[in-house]
């Protein structure tokens, strides 16, 4: 039996900050959009408590309700919101072809990929119970909410040097856990790193378990080479070991850098196949942010209208 097809102007792959950006002025121009949430609907908002740092919300917001308001908007300007993921793609053809669940093919003009991205982990069965209540892979969202307390971070890369660094002007004392005996951040960040008085750097050491019933209270640490164990007092317990662009479906197709990230042409959401444009997480491992995951979104939607305008398609 041949699977069924349906055609879109514009098709949405993804529903963080940039997706429903991206719905809301693709919908408004007019485009049509159909928007699939994929896996987790919200994105990496929706494993977050409170979100302080984005404009509007001066009383602060709960991330998985921000979600929701910003499905809502979509959905009121028109945008076709629906569940299910995108399982394989096609960017031979014109139009685009792009797999739902292994089950059913969509054809589209236009294409925004907005599939953001995934923290890196630890495993640790601790860790995922006091994700949101403690627990973070992202310094810059959570760190002020621990003003003034003693906080933990894991990590040996540039982003953890500069979530240290970063944590370090907010934070009476950074225990920083690195696993070798050895960073691999840049000279001049592990310089910087060494140098702030109060970021305690521990060698060859890693999380045995992260402590606290609701809350975190202390991290258990393990040397990798003694195998003596202490328990350090903290507040909050930072993972910045990186992320994994979700950007699988796309190899082979899109250009992308040597961890995954999709490249796009500076300036714009631009991917190397034309039609095809990238926002969000997916193509940013800088700034990682939901204010700009929402800016980028905005930009993919204008790229889009103005690629089928030119092609005659809009």
């Amino acid at each position: 039996m041949a699977q069924e097809v349906e055609h879109v102007h514009c098709l949405i792959i993804g529903s963080g900050p940039a997706g429903y950006t991206a719905a809301i002025y693709a919908a408004r121009a007019n485009l049509k959009p159909v928007l699939y949430q994929g896996i987790q609907p919200g994105g990496q908002l929706t494993i977050t408590t409170e979100v302080e740092n984005y404009p509007g919300y001066p009383a602060g917001i709960q991330g998985p309700e921000m979600m929701i308001d910003f499905e809502k908007q979509a959905t009121r300007m028109g945008a076709d919101v629906r569940f299910g993921m995108a399982t394989k793609v096609d960017f031979d053809s014109r139009p685009l072809r792009v797999e739902i669940d292994e089950e059913k093919w969509m054809t589209a003009d236009s294409v925004i990929v907005s599939t953001g991205a995934s923290a890196k982990w630890l495993g640790l069965e601790s860790e995922q119970r006091l994700n949101g209540y403690g627990v973070s892979a992202c310094a810059v969202c959570d760190g002020f909410f621990f003003k003034g307390k003693d906080v933990a971070i894991v990590g040996a890369g540039d982003t953890a040097a500069e979530e240290a660094l970063y944590l370090s002007k907010l934070c009476t004392t950074v225990h920083m856990l690195v696993r070798k005996g050895e960073m691999r951040a840049s000279k001049v960040m592990q310089d910087r790193v060494l140098k702030a008085t109060n970021i305690v750097v521990y060698w060859n050491s890693e999380a045995a378990e992260v402590i606290g019933d609701n809350k975190v209270e202390a991290v258990r640490i393990r040397n990798n080479k003694t195998g003596l164990e202490e328990t350090i007092p903290v507040s909050a317990f930072f993972v910045a070991i990186g992320h994994e662009p979700n950007s699988g479906i796309f190899k082979g197709w899109l250009d992308m850098d040597d961890q995954g990230y999709i490249q796009t042409v500076p300036g714009t959401t631009k991917t190397n196949i034309q039609g095809v444009f990238a926002a969000g997480d997916v193509q940013d491992k800088n700034y990682r942010q939901a204010v700009t995951a929402a800016g980028s979104g905005c930009m993919a939607a204008l790229d889009a209208e103005r690629y089928l305008t030119a092609e005659g398609l809009h």
